[in-house]
Formats: structure tokens, sequence, C-alpha cells
């Protein structure tokens, strides 16, 4: 019996080693706790206080900046757009000036060209009549030397 209580005993001794282990934690976690947590504490109240500082003083300005530029930038936009429209208005004129001119032009032309044309046909027409005046001559003329030739032919 005390054999198996001495095995016990060096087992817990030789094998066991929870108790120390758990003493060593303890003094680990506290050491760690107080040492670490005096740092923390001052980040944690460096970060509250810059939080506060924002949320009270950077945020509001930059609301506020935000907003005076952000309507600067609305009436530059509503400037611009105001301008591209009446450049627009007067493109769209020009163009309507533009294609009613050229469509004036075009029309102008296929009268020219109508009138052109006639005046060539009625050339052709003249033309063709002295040809055909030009040839009735000629055929008379043929017709009367025709005679003459037939006066001298009876020798």
């Amino acid at each position: 019996y005390f054999v198996f209580i001495d095995l016990g005993e060096i087992h817990s001794r030789l094998l066991d080693h929870r108790p120390v282990i758990q003493g060593e934690t303890r003094y680990f976690v506290k050491e760690f706790e107080e040492k670490r947590g005096l740092r923390e504490m001052r980040v944690l109240e460096n970060l509250k206080n810059m939080i506060h500082e924002t949320n009270e003083h950077t945020l509001p300005k930059c609301r506020e900046t935000m907003q005076d530029n952000l309507n600067q930038v609305l009436q530059r936009l509503q400037a611009a757009t105001d301008s591209v429209c009446r450049l627009q208005q007067r493109e769209q004129e020009r163009k309507k000036i533009y294609n009613d001119h050229l469509i004036a032009s075009e029309n102008q032309h296929i009268i020219q060209w109508e009138d052109f044309m006639k005046e060539q046909h009625n050339k052709q027409a003249e033309v063709d009549e002295e040809h055909r005046k030009a040839v009735e001559r000629l055929k008379e003329q043929y017709a009367e030397m025709k005679k003459d030739l037939g006066k001298f032919s009876t020798f």
C-alpha cells in the first residue's frame, strides 16, 4: 500500500506540473496586465481624446467647408450647364441657317441646270434646223449643178 502511495506521489511530482504551471501562468498574467494595462489605458485615453476632438471640431469644420465648396461647385456647374445649353442652341440655329442656305442653293442650282438644259435643247434645235437648211441648199445647189452639167454633156 505504501508503495502505491509513494508511486502516486512520485508520479505527481515528476509528471503532474499543473500546480507549477498554474502558478507561473497567474504570475505572468498579473505582470503582463500591470505593465500593459497602463500603456493600453494611455492609448485608449488618447484615442478617446482624438475621437472627441474629431467629433467636436474637425468634422463640423469639414462639413462647413464641404457645404461651402459644394454650393460653389453647384453654382459653377449650373453656369456651365447654362453656357452649354446656349452654345447648343446657337449651334442648332447655325446648322438650321446653313441647311436652309444649302437647300436654297441646291434648288437654285437645279433651276439653273434645268434652264441650261432647255437652252441646250433650243440650241440643238437651232443647229439641227441650220443643218437641215444647209443640207437643203446643198441639195438644191447640187441639183442645179447637175442640170448645168446636163447642158454641157449634150454637146
